[in-house]
């Protein structure tokens, strides 16, 4: 599967280890090198600050999506020439699944798993056929994929739903997966694009 965009979900926050900045700042990197556009939440803060300096450094093109309400808090990264303002989250989610070809989540809270979520319920409807990924740093996920795998034994989760979400512990490993991975077929109701 071509990629030409990717999707990062993160914290504006640092978190308690380093390895997860240094992973970030790597992912941008990786973006940036492979010619590839970065879509992120537009902060200049924390791991989202992480990852678009990266890839600015790198000169690589970089789209931020913010709120209105968030600029301040997350601080809009100032760097960014491409930074797309909206009025809610619900929009953020939408534009960022729209200007994207792929998704990376990275460690983060309630933020990121929200947008990780809904990307991967619209993934399973049909809504679109892009490839979904964690960035699994030090075993960050390790937790989240144990219980996806168990609410597959639980019959909540179809097992070809299941494999919507992709795992790595580097970005160059991560972006090698989301390559390979190919659209659910017989998603949900929807149509998937082709």
């Amino acid at each position: 599967m071509s990629i030409t965009s990717v999707a990062v979900y993160c914290a504006s926050s640092d978190g308690s280890s380093p390895r997860w900045r240094e992973a970030l700042a790597d992912l941008g990197r990786t973006i940036a090198r492979g010619g590839m556009t970065l879509v992120y939440g537009g902060g200049s803060v924390g791991m989202m600050g992480a990852v678009a300096d990266a890839a600015l450094a790198e000169g690589g093109k970089v789209i931020g999506v913010i709120p209105r309400a968030m600029v301040e808090a997350e601080r809009a990264h100032r760097g960014v020439s491409d930074m797309r303002i909206v009025e809610t989250m619900h929009q953020r989610k939408a534009l960022m699944v729209e200007l994207s070809s792929a998704f990376v989540a990275a460690p983060g809270g309630f933020g990121t798993l929200d947008e990780l979520f809904e990307t991967i319920t619209w993934a399973q409807l049909g809504f679109h056929g892009k490839p979904i990924g964690l960035l699994d740093t030090d075993g960050f996920y390790g937790g989240l994929l144990a219980f996806l795998d168990s609410t597959v034994a639980a019959g909540f989760i179809q097992p070809r739903f299941r494999a919507l979400v992709r795992s790595a512990g580097d970005a160059g490993g991560l972006l090698d997966e989301l390559r390979r991975a190919q659209p659910v077929q017989g998603a949900g109701w929807a149509r998937v694009p082709g």
